[in-house]
């Protein structure tokens, strides 16, 4: 089985007060973590402050613009699925990132991404509550696309298939970042 690691990095992080693909290391970490836990290629999903954010990637990964960013996670997770879809090669699965996960690192990844197929559909939990990353079977990625909306993701339609939750609350807190703490 081939995972493709997919990390959203396009919002303008408001509450952060700049993106938070800017923030500290955290592209950069994202992308390793990914690479390490297991992803055979990684795309990343830019919008705002896409340029800035450009420069601070390795290069080895594959990199997309996200146009309507500002309309919520949905317009990122759609731009992502969309170039694996174009994509024949693309693999089996696809384990979706956040970027403002910072303590998500290698190990949760390893764990999702041990589920991949086709088929799969799974994400951690943290003490029993859903959370990232996201693994989605190739056989999925049309179907999701479909539904996005707005900023929810792929929530929906992951409650709606009974994606499997994978315990990592050992390994991470798996809470996002919205405020730089001092």
């Amino acid at each position: 089985m081939t995972l493709h690691g997919l990390l959203l990095a396009a919002g303008a992080g408001t509450r952060m007060g700049r993106p938070k693909a800017l923030v500290d290391d955290w592209l950069t970490r994202s992308v390793a973590a990914l690479r390490e836990g297991g992803c055979h290629e990684v795309t990343v999903v830019l919008g705002a402050s896409a340029d800035e954010a450009l420069a601070l990637l390795p290069g080895d990964e594959r990199v997309v613009i996200a146009a309507d960013w500002a309309t919520g996670m949905s317009a990122s997770l759609r731009a992502g699925l969309d170039a694996l879809l174009a994509r024949t090669e693309d693999g089996d699965a696809a384990l979706v990132h956040l970027v403002d996960l910072p303590d998500v690192g290698a190990d949760v990844i390893a764990r999702v991404g041990r589920l991949a197929a086709p088929d799969a559909l799974a994400r951690a939990a943290y003490a029993g509550r859903p959370g990232h990353p996201v693994l989605i079977g190739r056989q999925h990625w049309a179907d999701v696309v479909e539904t996005l909306v707005g900023d929810e993701g792929a929530k929906g339609y992951l409650q709606a298939h009974g994606a499997a939750l994978v315990e990592c609350g050992d390994l991470a807190g798996g809470q996002d970042v919205d405020s730089r703490t001092p």
